[in-house]
């Protein structure tokens, strides 16, 4: 995709779509919200007693609302680049969405709640089987990183070229480091495929 020329000759930001994904209560939507500099669109529904019994909440016992559709944001890199973000509602019973929401993406990040690994893997397997490159963004609850990127690495069998880092889906720096590792790894991909 080519950038079109704007006023004044220069040539319009490249837009570039990112998907932000992971389990039930990992921190997607706070994720987005840390980074984006437009006010986040965010489809937010309370939580009810009709979810009770259905929802995992154990460790997010205070959560009250969820994201039914998606989270949408916008980062600027430089003058070059637009960044647009999507996450993705954690639920099973969306998943649905997932193939809508990805299509013309370049890369993903899979966010990571290690109280709940198990919760991941559906995420996981979606990027892995559409071969579309991501990164696992550890998500420090409480400021606490309760194991290592190595022992997350093992636990879920992630491949050696997966860059898995640690952030706090709260810090605006932390969230930029997770997003920029991964448009490397698209850059990567990319660039292993020209060569092949």
């Amino acid at each position: 995709m080519q950038s079109v020329p704007s006023e004044g000759g220069r040539r319009a930001p490249e837009p570039v779509k990112v998907i932000i994904s992971g389990g039930f209560g990992v921190g997607k939507t706070t994720f987005v919200s840390a980074i984006s500099e437009i006010e986040p669109l965010t489809t937010e529904a309370a939580m009810t007693e009709v979810a009770t019994g259905v929802d995992d909440r154990t460790w997010v016992e205070n959560k009250t609302t969820t994201t039914v559709a998606m989270d949408f944001g916008r980062i600027s890199v430089g003058d070059q680049l637009v960044l647009y973000l999507f996450g993705t509602p954690g639920q099973d019973r969306f998943s649905f969405m997932w193939d809508d929401l990805v299509i013309g993406a370049l890369s993903a990040v899979v966010l990571v709640d290690t109280r709940r690994l198990e919760d991941c893997f559906p995420a996981l397997d979606w990027f892995e089987t559409r071969n579309i490159p991501f990164v696992v963004a550890i998500n420090e609850f409480d400021g606490k990183l309760l194991h290592t990127p190595a022992e997350v690495r093992k636990a879920l069998d992630i491949a050696p070229a997966i860059p898995v880092l640690n952030i706090d889906a709260r810090d605006r720096e932390r969230v930029k480091v997770a997003l920029l590792a991964s448009l490397e790894q698209a850059l990567h991909r990319a660039e292993a495929a020209m060569v092949s």
